[in-house]
């Protein structure tokens, strides 16, 4: 008899405290662990999201946290919000501040969703750019990675959003290559990556991953998976984002971190692999890059 155990799997994007999950999200979880999931990462967007990634991530040992102010919130951004992600970040870990630190024990594992966002433009550029400059010296001091978001306007795939967030990520990892900050090594993932070939080689050549969504699957996005065909599977990760972009077969219904399986399927099929490599590959990359749960 042939035993079939479940993949590996890691959903590296996934809003788990949004209100779309207050009515299972303990079945959601449920399906998530069965479906072969070890670990989810849930991003803030926001200062008050940040606290509930944090207060979920604490009521389950393969949880984690990224805190951060999304572009399209960083209006709110004030003279105190990096000291209080700084303070989340502590409490988590069960750390004080002068203590040195110790990345296994924290349940904050990185700086995000932070980055650039010239599609809504809820905020000015220049404001955008000067809040995700102070999250990633923030980032830096803590050595923890970043989760960048990058929406170019009217979703094209290049464009001045691209080229400002490059040009931010380039001085920044230069200041952590001279500081001899080992973030330099693993400084974060382009979450949802929905750019060019040519700004994915840029931000690989930093270092960075990039993240893979629901969209690679959908029937009109032949561009994205040649993309994802020529980034190695070495700086790939899988994520749900969700409750948004469910992969086929589930579009149009409420995404979840069970469905991520759905997109590992669809890069083993681009990549001429099958999908217990992919989910073994991006797991490990996740690992790499969160050092997360020992």
């Amino acid at each position: 008899m042939t035993v079939t155990f479940p993949m590996n799997l890691t959903d590296t994007h996934c809003h788990l405290d949004l209100e779309q999950f207050d009515a299972d999200r303990g079945q959601v979880l449920v399906r998530a662990w069965a479906a072969g999931l070890t670990r989810i990462l849930i991003p803030g967007i926001d200062l008050t999201s940040s606290l509930r990634a944090v207060k979920l991530a604490e009521s389950h040992p393969n949880l984690f946290a990224a805190v951060g102010v999304h572009p399209n919130d960083s209006l709110s951004w004030d003279d105190d919000s990096k000291e209080r992600l700084k303070k989340l970040f502590f409490e988590s870990s069960g750390l004080p501040h002068e203590q040195e630190l110790a990345p296994a024990l924290h349940k904050v594992v990185a700086i995000g969703e932070i980055g650039l966002d010239y599609y809504w433009n809820e905020a000015p550029h220049d404001h955008q750019r000067a809040v995700l400059a102070e999250q990633l010296a923030l980032a830096a001091e803590l050595r923890l990675p970043v989760v960048i978001h990058l929406r170019e306007a009217n979703d094209a795939p290049d464009g001045d959003c691209a080229q400002d967030l490059i040009e931010i990520l380039g001085k920044w990892t230069q200041s952590l290559r001279v500081d001899h900050n080992p973030l330099a090594e693993r400084p974060g993932v382009l979450h949802s990556f929905s750019g060019n070939k040519s700004t994915a080689e840029k931000v690989v050549n930093l270092n960075f991953y990039l993240g893979v969504t629901g969209p690679v699957t959908y029937k009109n996005a032949q561009a994205r998976r040649e993309l994802v065909k020529t980034i190695p599977l070495e700086r790939l990760l899988i994520e749900t984002d969700a409750p948004f972009l469910a992969p086929v077969p589930q579009r149009g219904r409420r995404n979840e971190p069970a469905f991520v399986g759905h997109i590992a399927d669809k890069i083993a099929e681009i990549h001429l692999r099958n999908p217990e490599e992919i989910a073994a590959f991006t797991t490990a990359n996740a690992q790499r890059l969160f050092v997360w749960g020992g």
